[in-house]
């Protein structure tokens, strides 16, 4: 399967983050490293807002996150709250209509069924794997036989919609951790497209609205590394053509665990108080390994200094 970024074409890039609180360092770190990239090669980036979670998502965090981008001088072609670009809604609590169409698609597939396992039933199955934490659904609510015993009919009880996945490997190159080999039934198992409450699950969603809105290069943390297996497994069966993987070292506290909304010192409320734009960006730059020390920098200057070889490829940076 070939990837969209041997097309030709200038690149289109996204950056993705929930709106469920204020931006901290590491959100930036991404945000600014995916501008990079395509401002580099004179594409395209797009803001979408992923608030599949209506009960930490706000339309205040989103205008605030908007507020930080463009206080660093991060600029979006298409995207945001206000739906600017020919590929909207661009916030995916809108897009449930969307994801509709392309569930049923999968279902005229065969290959998904219900499961009305709850997460506490799983993770009673199985010790999680390996040492992240991960639980490997087991496949009990897979009918006996399949996905070889004919269709599956939609229950009317309570139930999410499961896609099954074969034992098969994926395989792929990413930019920053190169050649990489996933096992779906070992790896992933058969995964939610849809949960039991009706809220649509992130590998469906990314996966349709990348591809909708045209991105070829996704740009993100080291913790999603392993999605990339079924993301790609949902290209496939959809037929849209994959886009190149980048993922980034997480940024990380003093303690090497990776930054979250509750590292408040590192938020951009902080931040804003303390440095200039020029400042953060240099910080990001340092950490990138773009600058060899840390020192304020400009968006311009840095864009000619990008370099994916340069981005180190490590599980975690501490935070500078």
């Amino acid at each position: 399967m070939e990837s969209a970024e041997n097309n030709g074409q200038p690149p289109v890039g996204r950056f993705a983050p929930s709106p469920t609180g204020r931006m901290h360092l590491g959100n930036v770190f991404t945000a600014v490293i995916s501008w990079l990239s395509v401002r580099k090669a004179g594409g395209k980036w797009i803001l979408r807002i992923e608030d599949l979670d209506p009960q930490r998502s706000r339309l205040e965090y989103a205008r605030t996150l908007e507020d930080d981008l463009l206080w660093l001088g991060l600029t979006w072609d298409e995207g945001g709250v206000d739906d600017k670009g020919p590929n909207g809604p661009y916030s995916q609590s809108r897009r449930g209509d969307i994801y509709a169409r392309y569930l049923e698609k999968l279902r005229r597939t065969g290959l998904t069924y219900p499961c009305t396992c709850t997460r506490a039933d799983i993770m009673a199955t199985q010790a999680p794997h390996q040492s992240d934490g991960r639980i490997i659904y087991q496949g009990t609510c897979r009918p006996k036989g399949f996905p070889d015993c004919g269709e599956t009919a939609i229950p009317d009880f309570r139930h999410a919609t499961r896609l099954y996945v074969p034992d098969e490997d994926i395989c792929f190159t990413d930019r920053v951790f190169g050649p990489q080999r996933c096992n779906l039934t070992e790896e992933c198992g058969d995964f939610v497209l849809q949960r039991a409450d009706g809220a649509w699950a992130y590998q469906l969603a990314v996966v349709v609205d990348d591809a909708l809105m045209g991105v070829t290069e996704i740009v993100r943390g080291s913790d999603l590394l392993l999605s990339v297996a079924q993301q790609l497994y949902l290209y496939r069966l959809l037929g849209f053509s994959p886009p190149a993987y980048a993922h980034l070292p997480l940024i990380c506290n003093e303690r090497m665990q990776r930054l979250s909304k509750r590292d408040s010192s590192l938020s951009m409320e902080e931040l804003r108080k303390i440095y200039s734009p020029e400042e953060i960006i240099g910080r990001v730059g340092f950490m990138a390994s773009l600058l060899p020390e840390m020192r304020p920098c400009g968006l311009d200057e840095l864009t000619e200094m990008f370099d994916w070889n340069k981005i180190p490829c490590r599980t975690g940076i501490t935070a500078v």
